[in-house]
């Protein structure tokens, strides 16, 4: 890679984490993606990919990249996304650098199978909050891991989300300030149970609460890592027999799709997901057609004034 690519690729990304917000995960992958594009093309055309051999890249160089990616045993999906990096690199630089990017904007990302979130039910949700609470020998690792997945499935928090919450959060109210991805602010009811949950840790937990450190702790007091939640739910859905899906992520989709089930406005729980887009928050509820139906016909005013 050119220095002058260099340079450029550096200043997308912090123009992506500045701008548009982008998380420290979503850099991390960008990078990742078009360096190796940008490696690709430089090998393939036998010379370094400065800004001027960037913007002659052709659609006949788009699919021999794509090619050679599914030739490595690249998934459709995996391909998906780096193509969607490589096109939001080109497109900015494109408007800086004053070529026509139509050759890498028109290439067609490989179509996959879009995996459905898989929510636990109501009884298995439950069953799980109460194995993982006698998982640990140490009374108040099991109150950690138990506050933990309460906040996840009653308040539909991401994993991240619970354990970026600090000393300063500390006692839980009835409202939690969430920053999400792309650094969005939210506001979170809080249930009275999963306030509970997290005082009780804190009454347990050997480590003093401090402003501006992690709420949740590791064993040795550093910060709580989301692999130590995924191992222990990993132990309690083998305990019972609950399927692989059965993940820390798993809780807060079945936040989203129980408050449907009962009766949950789909905006509203946009709202307290987080999500930009009302097309991810359907990806994430589970609900039954009979429930749609339910809905349509006691909410759609020509059902109302035809009954």
């Amino acid at each position: 890679m050119s220095p002058a690519s260099r340079d450029a690729l550096s200043a997308w990304l912090e123009h992506e984490r500045a701008i548009k917000g982008a998380s420290t995960n979503t850099v991390t992958a960008y990078t990742g993606d078009v360096t190796e594009f940008l490696a690709f093309m430089t090998e393939y055309s036998g010379q370094s990919q400065g800004l001027g051999a960037l913007a002659k890249i052709s659609v006949t160089d788009m699919r021999a990249w794509m090619a050679h990616m599914r030739g490595t045993g690249v998934a459709a999906r995996s391909l998906a996304r780096k193509l969607s990096a490589v096109k939001s690199f080109y497109r900015w630089l494109s408007e800086r650098q004053g070529f026509e990017p139509t050759a890498v904007l028109s290439a067609r990302a490989p179509k996959f199978q879009k995996k459905l979130p898989r929510p636990l039910s109501e009884d298995a949700a439950r069953e799980m909050i109460d194995t993982v609470s006698i998982q640990s020998p140490h009374a108040w690792v099991s109150a950690r891991d138990t506050a933990v997945l309460t906040l996840l499935w009653g308040c539909g928090l991401r994993i991240s989300e619970a354990l970026s919450l600090q000393g300063q959060d500390a006692p839980i109210g009835d409202v939690l300030r969430i920053i999400g991805k792309g650094n969005k602010e939210r506001l979170v009811p809080v249930l009275p149970v999963a306030a509970q949950a997290v005082d009780t840790y804190i009454a347990t937990c050997p480590f003093p609460v401090e402003h501006n450190v992690a709420l949740f702790r590791a064993i040795r007091g550093g910060a709580l890592s989301p692999g130590a939640i995924q191992k222990v739910m990993r132990a309690a859905r083998m305990q019972l027999g609950l399927p692989s899906s059965a993940t820390p992520h798993a809780m807060r989709h079945s936040f989203a799709t129980h408050l449907l089930n009962a009766g949950g406005d789909l905006r509203a729980i946009q709202e307290l997901l987080g999500h930009a887009s009302l097309s991810t928050t359907q990806a994430y509820t589970a609900v039954d057609t009979a429930r749609l139906m339910d809905v349509y016909q006691s909410a759609h005013p020509r059902a109302q004034r035809s009954g």
